[in-house]
């Protein structure tokens, strides 16, 4: 009987699985998602971000109110200044423009779409306002009822 105890005892063994190192960290896997959430928050990033323009130096309005969340329905105007020539240049969603006329019927084609439509002028501080007012008076042709101008509340060159 003490053989048959000894027997059962070695097969129970036998049987038994090994016991298992343990798990090594798998980093694939991780970059895998990482990658992927990457991608996902720079598809759904603001093109917003996109149109900014780097030469532009905004004003500084330290009264200037903080701007709206819904940005829906807008399209930025980015107006630039070159000080040598005195000439200054229009941007509108990746379109240039020499002069303030030249964009109405691209922003009337914008309003006819969007009723509610508003322009996001972003003017460089060194604009002329005989400039600026030409293209408020283009938006105003345009039928854009609603205009915003983009600030700084404080000066980067003065810290």
């Amino acid at each position: 009987m003490a053989h048959r105890a000894t027997h059962a005892k070695q097969n129970r063994q036998a049987t038994r699985l090994p016991p298992e190192e343990d798990p090594e960290f798998q980093i694939a896997p991780m970059i895998d998602i990482l990658l992927v959430l990457l991608v996902f928050f720079m598809s759904i990033s603001s093109t917003e971000v996109l149109q900014v323009n780097k030469d532009i130096t905004l004003p500084v309005a330290k009264d200037a109110k903080p701007a709206e969340k819904n940005t829906k329905g807008q399209t930025i105007v980015n107006v630039t200044w070159n000080p040598i020539t005195n000439i200054g240049g229009l941007e509108v969603d990746n379109n240039k423009f020499g002069q303030p006329e030249q964009m109405v019927g691209y922003l009337q084609t914008k309003v006819q779409a969007n009723a509610d439509m508003r322009i996001l002028i972003r003017a460089d501080r060194n604009v002329r306002y005989d400039y600026l007012k030409q293209v408020m008076i283009a938006a105003g042709k345009a039928g854009v009822g609603k205009v915003t101008f983009s600030v700084v509340d404080k000066d980067s060159n003065n810290p």
